[in-house]
Formats: structure tokens, sequence, C-alpha cells
């Protein structure tokens, strides 16, 4: 009985502050449904290449034009003065041109990520142009898009969603549990609740039970807008989902009441808890994968928490599958578990 009011008065003081509210529950959905109607046709923007108009002046540029139109390119043509005034003002990723001999090619050094590709699909487009000219069929391999769980979702997204549950899990820890704890001993709670009546594990314990199922209500809110908006729902077992969840809720938990005991000020435990957040939201594959950065970083992030636990998540929302490969990755989450626990309750203090 003591332990219901505890919890019932955690969700009473919580739902007084309409601005943790908004942060919870409704910025996560506008994330899903705004990233999720820009990119909703796949998981990257289409890649851009101007195009001078004098390059339709041949029938080698017509051709190749008409090589282009069937890729996943998007051509922009102007005229050479507008595309030119374009790359001047270094909004231009490519730019296709003709050249002496032929055709060429312009690669932005400010945006070579995405030129680079841009300009390998053109060059590939142009060899095969070149191959039907000398009276010869380009053979191309066949690709087929699937995931291990044969699931695949091509809408960005199903991506995005179980990337939003990670970020909002490592948020209510670091931030709703650890600095909510910082700041009750800073302003002194703490020390007025340690001599009450109430025992200090069912004040911990209330805590905890608020937010699991702050966590478990904010995913399923996440799961319908999920479905309505976009049509995409969980692939797997509901029951390893809600596992993983449990295990990635506690595994942030136990980080942000480590972390708490590290500082003695609001602003102390912000640029502590910054120096974990930051790096786990962009390396962790919350928005985007880590493809294209450096090996030795995409094996550096694996030690990380977030990471290992996406990958459970997402093969289990996205492809329908189970656990058996995930081993290795959700044992490092447990890890972070057991070693933030057992720091929390070490550095733990009511002064």
């Amino acid at each position: 009985m003591l332990l219901l009011r505890q919890f019932l008065m955690e969700w009473r003081l919580y739902s007084r502050d309409r601005v943790a509210l908004f942060w919870t529950f409704a910025f996560p959905m506008l994330m899903l449904v705004g990233f999720g109607t820009i990119f909703r046709s796949g998981s990257a923007p289409a890649f851009t290449v101007v195009v001078s108009t004098d390059t339709r002046a041949t029938q080698a540029g017509r051709d190749l034009l008409g090589a282009l139109q069937r890729t996943p390119l998007k051509l922009l043509e102007l005229s050479p003065r507008a595309a030119e005034a374009r790359w001047k003002k270094g909004e231009t990723a490519v730019q296709l041109e003709p050249a002496a001999g032929g055709f060429a090619l312009k690669v932005n050094t400010y945006l070579a990520a995405q030129g680079q590709m841009a300009a390998q699909i053109v060059q590939q487009a142009n060899l095969a142009v070149q191959l039907r000219a000398a009276g010869a069929e380009p053979h191309w391999l066949p690709v087929a898009q699937e995931s291990p769980g044969s699931a695949h979702a091509s809408n960005y997204a199903a991506f995005l969603l179980p990337g939003l549950l990670g970020l909002n899990l490592l948020s209510m820890g670091l931030f709703s549990v650890g600095m909510v704890n910082v700041s009750y001993r800073e302003k002194g709670k703490f020390r007025r609740l340690a001599v009450t009546p109430l025992p200090k594990w069912i004040f911990l314990l209330g805590q905890i039970l608020h937010r699991l199922t702050v966590s478990f209500l904010q995913a399923a809110l996440m799961l319908v807008v999920g479905y309505l908006a976009f049509g995409i729902a969980n692939q797997g077992s509901y029951l390893l989902l809600a596992a993983v969840m449990a295990l990635g809720t506690g595994c942030f938990m136990a980080m942000g009441f480590a972390l708490a005991g590290f500082a003695q000020t609001s602003e102390g435990y912000a640029a502590i808890s910054n120096v974990f957040f930051f790096p786990m939201t962009f390396l962790s594959g919350v928005y985007f994968t880590l493809d294209s950065a450096p090996r030795w970083m995409q094996q550096a992030v694996v030690v990380l928490p977030l990471s290992p636990f996406l990958k459970a998540l997402r093969a289990v929302f996205n492809d329908g599958a189970g656990l058996a490969g995930h081993g290795p990755g959700l044992a490092i989450v447990a890890a972070w578990t057991a070693g933030c626990f057992l720091v929390a309750v070490k550095r733990f203090k009511w002064a």
C-alpha cells in the first residue's frame, strides 16, 4: 500500500509539469511524423544532379539524360548561366555539363558525401550508354531489398521509430531520473525525506516503477502513431519487444542514478550527462546508420549501450527476428546496467 501511494505520488508530481509531459509524449511523436513525412519514400533524400541545358545539344547528351532518368537521381536542368550561379552559391552537390570530347562532372568538396555517390551513378549511366552505342547491351545484377527477417519496410519511419524509442529511454534515464535526483538533493528534499518514516527503498522503487510505466506508455503511443500515420507495425514478438525495452529502461535509469552521484548541482549534472548523451545520440544509429563511417568508429560505438540496444530493438520490430544473434550486444547492455547500478548504490546519498 505504501509503495502504491508513492507510485501515485510520483505520477501526480510528474503530471503537473506540462513541459515534461510535452517533451516525453508529444515531441517524439512530432519527430516521427515530421521526419517520416519528409523521407516518406525511403531512408534518405534523393540525390540531385544539376544538368546544363546545353547537354541536350547532342544525341549523346540526350541519350545520357534518358539513361539518368531511369536512375534514382533527381535531375535539375538549368541554363549554363543559372547552373553556374547556383554552383557559386554552394547549393549544388554535383553538376553535369558538356566538355571537350564528351561530358564532365563537378563535385562540390563541401557536399562530397552525396556528390560522390551521385557522380558514381552518373558514371554508371554513361558507361551503359557507351555500351549500347557500341552494340552491346549492359547486363545489370538483380537487386533484392530484404531484411534478415524478410519483413523489410522501406519507409524511413520504420527505421526511425525504434531509434526514437531508444532515444526517449536514454533521455528519460539521464534527465528525468538523474537530473531530478540531483535537483532533489540540491534543494534539500532528500534530507527531509531521510527523517520521515518513508523507507528509502520505497522512495526509489516508486521512482523506478513510475519511469517504467512512462516508458511503456510512451512506446505504446509511438506504435499507435506509427501505424496510423505510416502503416508500420511491430513485425516480431511483442513479448520480445517488451523484454528488450525493459532491459533498455533499466540500463538508462541505472545510468542516470549513477551519474547523479557525481554531481552536486543541476548545472554540474547537465555537463556530465551531456558527455554521455550526445555521443550516443549521434553515433548509435538513432537517425541514420554508420555504414559510411570509419571502421574503427563503427566498432567503437558498439561498446556504448544504445547501439546494441537499437540493433536488437530493430531486429524484433523491423525484421520480425529473434534475439539469437544479439546475445553479445545485449550482454553489453546488461553489463552497463549492472555496472551503473553498482556505482549508483555506492555513490547514492541523501544529503
